[in-house]
């Protein structure tokens, strides 16, 4: 079974990732770009038998920092 997990950084969180990607667009000749927010996109393989409390453990506890990153979890 696939899993989707999708780590983005919580509002008011200063991402210089998604500033950089902001700068280069408008650098290339590409209006239009109010902001950008960078994110990481974890797809996990595994067994059936693991629960969404499984995975909702491995989120917390390695795959983002709830501090300053929110998840979210979608099953393929």
């Amino acid at each position: 079974m696939k899993t989707r997990v999708y780590v983005t950084l919580k509002g008011g969180v200063l991402d210089p990732q998604g500033k950089a990607i902001h700068h280069a667009l408008g650098s290339l000749g590409f209006s239009g770009v109010n902001d950008v927010r960078a994110g990481k996109l974890i797809e996990l393989d595994h067994d059936d038998g693991v629960s969404d409390a499984e995975i909702e453990a491995m989120c917390k506890k390695l795959l983002a920092n709830t501090v300053i990153e929110n998840f979210r979890i979608e099953r393929a």
